[in-house]
């Protein structure tokens, strides 16, 4: 993936850059449902732990996601979005509408479940 250029007028080119991978996309997706732990993260998108590993520390080096130390020994973290991050959460809302309507279906539903048992079904809204 190439770096982040700010002196280029291609600003689309830089926002890829920084989220513009699949296991990125896939990450900020879980973040915005509410799932802040490597683990969980892990075992919802299939992500090998060394690939998570590096995506992660590259959201939090771009601001897109912040990380907090919940337990000391061993280090654990959680990650919640930035403002950055939550800014996003559109482009990940039209993304999966997107794939809805025009991608092929693949094995994996859109819709989560809530620990309650609540479905989940993400929805732009508006704050006023």
């Amino acid at each position: 993936m190439p770096a982040v250029d700010r002196t280029r007028p291609y600003p689309l080119a830089n926002a890829l850059a920084v989220v513009g991978d699949y296991w990125s996309l896939l990450v900020l997706q879980e973040v915005s449902f509410g799932v802040r732990r490597f683990n969980r993260i892990t075992a919802n998108t299939g992500i090998r732990p060394n690939v998570l590993a590096v995506r992660l520390r590259k959201l939090v080096e771009h601001g897109v996601l912040s990380k907090e130390l919940y337990e000391a020994h061993p280090p654990r973290y959680e990650y919640t979005l930035t403002e950055a991050g939550r800014e996003l959460q559109p482009v990940l809302l039209a993304l999966t509408e997107w794939g809805e309507r025009h991608a092929p279906r693949s094995e994996l539903p859109t819709e989560r479940h809530h620990d309650c048992s609540a479905t989940l079904r993400p929805r732009a809204t508006r704050d006023t």
